[in-house]
């Protein structure tokens, strides 16, 4: 019958014909405190672009926030309203947003890592942590997070939908692994323990067990996509810096980078598992697919920061300015722009990131 209609139709078969073909990706999204902007404006052009689908999404930190954010608009309205839902969530985390006093102060700290070098806030902070932990210098555990969180992202919609494959991860304090929380566990507090900064919140209990930040051990995680996904192509957003040329000497420098390579470290060793795998697949070693005693060959993509993030100091984390975070945005656009521009035929086809270059040590 449909034959019939398209040969009575030959304009409706054309246009069918004519239309491009959807390619699916996973999302891999990085966290990085205020950084994580970026990654608002390269999902935002993603979006934009009809030509791909996202099946997967998975989010570490700010990059968790960003991931829900995403996958809360997409089942609420469509692309249009995932964008909508990222845009005024950043607006509200920013300096002309609307948390009350108390709350903005503890935002502020959650998205900037370091006080400024050489500022009052710093040496105030030094000698705070040297003496309190959490627990003492927050005894009222105050966390904007969750009540941001809450506004924007309908949890129970979220758990009961199986349209996206969703995942979050923390540090499980108790045992130092990777605690995966998956769509239908996805929670507020959730959320809230892949972002915790140990130095800043207390652990976040989840059925009572303590959780971290998850940047120390998936950031963010790649794995849960290859059982559970059918497209083998995942595209990170990462936006801690991987290379930096200067020597880091203040205090402040020093955490910073501390922090990145801690937070990429993880990440890394995802990419060598998946060249080292990939290998095995094209060497006949190992079988592909998704049955029993089989394995994905998994095609890497990847937008950075790197061209932006270097340019930034530990001064631009603690930058909750809106017009700064729409700076981040802009670029993220152009970024993703750029990589679609580049890479999009490369989708399903082939890795555009070198994964054993990435991935490989340094030998004297």
């Amino acid at each position: 019958m449909s034959n019939i209609l398209n040969a009575l139709l030959p304009g409706r078969a054309a246009a069918k014909a004519a239309a491009p073909k959807t390619k699916r990706i996973n999302l891999a999204l990085q966290g990085g405190g205020a950084h994580g902007a970026f990654t608002w404006g390269v999902l935002e052009q993603l979006l934009c672009d009809e030509r791909l689908s996202i099946e997967g999404i998975s989010g570490t930190s700010a990059g968790a926030v960003n991931a829900v954010m995403l996958a809360d608009g997409l089942l609420r309205g469509g692309r249009e309203e995932a964008q909508k839902r990222l845009a005024d969530f950043w607006r509200s985390a920013s300096s002309t947003g609307n948390l009350p006093a108390l709350q903005r102060a503890v935002m502020e700290r959650l998205l900037s890592f370091t006080p400024l070098e050489g500022s009052p806030v710093q040496a105030w902070f030094n000698t705070l942590s040297r003496y309190f932990s959490p627990y003492d210098a927050n005894p009222l555990n105050i966390n904007p997070l969750k009540e941001l969180i809450e506004r924007f992202v309908d949890f129970e919609k979220l758990r009961s939908s199986d349209d996206l494959k969703l995942f979050i991860s923390a540090t499980n304090v108790q045992t130092g692994r990777v605690r995966v929380f998956p769509r239908e566990k996805i929670t507020a507090e959730a959320v809230m323990a892949s972002a915790c900064l140990p130095t800043i919140f207390r652990a976040v209990e989840i059925d009572g067990v303590p959780y971290w930040d998850g940047g120390y051990l998936g950031n963010p995680v790649i794995f849960p996509f290859f059982r559970t996904t059918t497209t083998e192509d995942v595209l990170v957003v990462q936006i801690n810096p991987l290379v930096r040329q200067a020597t880091p000497m203040s205090s402040s420098e020093i955490m910073n980078r501390i922090n990145e390579i801690t937070f990429n470290s993880s990440l890394i060793g995802e990419y060598r598992a998946i060249d080292f795998v990939a290998r095995l697949i094209d060497q006949g070693r190992l079988p592909r697919g998704t049955g029993p005693g089989q394995y994905r060959r998994i095609n890497v993509h990847r937008i950075l920061l790197d061209r932006f993030g270097t340019h930034f100091d530990a001064f631009s984390k603690l930058s909750t300015d809106y017009d700064f975070f729409d700076m981040l945005h802009v670029s993220g656009k152009r970024a993703a722009r750029r990589f679609l521009d580049e890479h999009f035929d490369d989708i399903g086809v082939k890795s555009t990131v070198d994964l054993r270059a990435e991935a490989q040590a340094e030998w004297a």
